[in-house]
C-alpha cells in the first residue's frame, strides 16, 4: 500500500517464517565466525593490502556448500566475489564486506564487525534458499580500501561487478545509533598549486610573482566563504607548502581543501565556490593556479522499503538493544563518508548503523578506545544480530512477490528528491 507518497510493505509472515532458519544458520557458525572476526581484528591491514583478511574470508565461504568464489576479482588483489545461485531465476541480492584498517589505529572503524555481519548474513540467506527452494542469487563482495579515497566499491562499480545486482546491504558499527536509515556526507578533496616567479624580496621584488600571496588570498577567501555556507557543509583547508626562505618572493605554494556536504549535488556547488576562491588568488597576484579535484565518496541514500524490512527483523529478535531504532522515515545523520554512498546512487541500499558497547572512555569510531571495543565478544554478538537482520531483509526481497519493484520505485523517487535537494 501507499501512504503519503511512501511505499509501506507488511512482512509479518515472512519475518516469522524465515527468522528461525536464519537464526539457526548463524548460531551454528558462531564459534567459526568468532575466529574469523578475531583474526581480522588482531591482524589489521591497510587499504588494498588486506591479503590475510582476503584469504581467511574466501576460505570460509569456500567451506560452505554451494558457493562459487572468485579471489582477486576485477583487477584488485584483495577484492573477491562469492555467489550462491539457486539455479532458478529470481532477484539478485548482495552484501558488501569491508576488510581494511586505519593507519596507526587498527580496526578503530570496526571493519572486522562489518565483515562478520555481512558474511554471516550471506551464509544465512543461502541456507534459507536451500531449505525453501527460493529462487534467485545472493552475492558477497569483498570490498577493499574503504578508508580514505578511491574505495574498492567504486572500482568494483566501475568495473561492472554490480551490473546484475538489484540491492546492496551493509552495516557499520558505532556507539550512538541503531538505524537502517543512515544518511552520510559526500566529500571530495581539492589540491591547489600556485606557480609564480622568484625574485629577491629586497633588491627587486617587483620582478616577482608571489605564489604564497595567491595561496593566502585563497585561504582567506575560503575562510570568508564559510560564513555563507549551510550548517551541513564542512570545509577544511591547510597550507601544505608555504615556499622557501622569507627574503625571496615565493615561486611556489600549495594547499589542500577537503569538502563535505549533505548530498552529491550540494558538494558540486560547494566545490564550484571553493574553486572560485582558488582562482581569485591567481587573478589577484598573477600566479598560475593548477587545481586538481580528487573525487571522494557520494552521500549514502538509504532505501526506506529495505529499511522497514530490516527494522522488523531487528525488533523481532529477542532482547532488543538500546538505543531503539528511530521512528519510520526518520533519517540518522552521520557526518562521515563511505563508498557505500556511491553504491546507493547505483541501486537501492541499506547501510545499517549499529551500536556496540563502548570502551572505558566511550570513544567513537577512529579512536583507540573504539578499536578495543570492536574486538570484544559483546561487539561480536551485536554484529551477529545485525547479520540476522540483514539476512532477513535479503530473504524478504527474494521471497515477497512484487517487493523488488516497490524497492526500486522508492529508489527512483529518492534519486529524484536528491537531485531536487528535497530529501531529508
Amino acid at each position: 500500500m501507499e501512504i503519503d507518497g511512501y511505499i509501506v510493505v507488511e512482512h509479518s509472515d515472512s519475518v516469522s517464517g524465515y527468522l528461525s532458519i536464519i537464526d539457526k544458520a548463524i548460531e551454528s557458525l558462531r564459534d567459526a565466525l568468532w575466529l574469523v572476526n578475531q583474526f581480522i581484528h588482531l591482524n589489521p591491514e591497510l587499504a588494498f593490502k588486506e591479503y590475510e583478511a582476503h584469504r581467511v574470508l574466501t576460505d570460509f565461504v569456500r567451506s560452505e556448500e554451494g558457493w562459487r568464489v572468485t579471489p582477486s576479482a576485477y583487477g584488485m588483489a584483495t577484492a573477491w566475489v562469492a555467489v550462491y545461485d539457486s539455479g532458478k531465476a529470481g532477484p539478485v541480492v548482495s552484501l558488501n564486506i569491508e576488510m581494511d584498517a586505519l593507519p596507526g589505529l587498527g580496526h578503530a572503524c570496526g571493519h572486522n564487525l562489518i565483515a562478520t555481519a555481512s558474511l554471516s548474513a550471506g551464509i544465512a540467506v543461502a541456507e534459507s534458499m536451500k531449505k525453501h527452494g527460493v529462487p534467485g542469487k545472493v552475492v558477497l563482495f569483498g570490498t577493499p580500501g574503504e578508508e580514505g579515497v578511491g574505495g574498492g566499491k567504486i572500482r568494483l562499480l566501475e568495473a561492472g561487478a554490480y551490473k546484475d545486482v538489484e540491492i546492496s546491504l551493509i552495516s557499520h558499527p558505532g556507539i550512538f545509533n541503531n538505524s537502517p536509515l543512515v544518511r552520510t556526507t559526500a566529500f571530495c578533496r581539492l589540491e591547489v598549486e600556485y606557480h609564480g616567479r622568484a625574485a629577491h624580496a629586497a633588491n627587486s621584488p617587483w620582478l616577482g610573482v608571489n605564489a604564497l600571496d595567491a595561496l593566502v588570498i585563497a585561504y582567506n577567501a575560503v575562510s570568508v566563504l564559510r560564513q555563507q555556507t549551510m550548517p551541513s557543509d564542512v570545509i577544511g583547508m591547510s597550507i601544505t607548502d608555504g615556499g622557501g626562505p622569507p627574503n625571496v618572493i615565493q615561486a611556489y605554494a600549495a594547499g589542500v581543501c577537503v569538502l563535505r556536504a549533505a548530498s552529491a549535488s550540494r558538494l558540486k556547488e560547494l566545490q564550484r565556490k571553493v574553486t572560485a576562491c582558488f582562482q581569485a588568488g591567481a587573478e589577484a597576484t598573477g600566479a598560475r593556479a593548477d587545481i586538481k579535484v580528487v573525487d571522494g565518496y557520494a552521500d549514502h541514500v538509504p532505501n526506506r522499503v529495505l529499511a522497514e524490512s530490516y527494522r522488523q527483523y531487528w525488533n523481532s529478535l529477542p532482547d532488543v538493544p538500546e538505543p531503539a531504532i528511530p521512528p519510520k522515515d526518520q533519517f540518522t545523520w552521520v557526518k562521515a563518508s563511505t563508498d557505500q554512498g556511491n553504491i546507493s546512487y547505483a541501486m537501492p541500499s541499506v547501510n545499517a548503523s549499529f551500536a556496540i558497547p563502548p570502551g572505558p572512555n566511550s570513544g567513537p569510531p577512529h579512536t583507540p578506545d573504539f578499536e578495543r571495543a570492536s574486538g570484544t565478544k559483546a561487539a561480536f554478538d551485536r554484529a551477529l544480530r545485525v547479520g540476522k537482520a540483514l539476512a532477513g531483509t535479503a530473504v524478504d526481497v527474494l521471497t515477497t512477490p512484487g517487493l523488488i519493484e516497490k524497492i526500486k520505485q522508492q529508489w527512483r523517487r529518492d534519486m529524484d528528491a536528491v537531485e531536487q535537494r528535497v530529501l531529508g
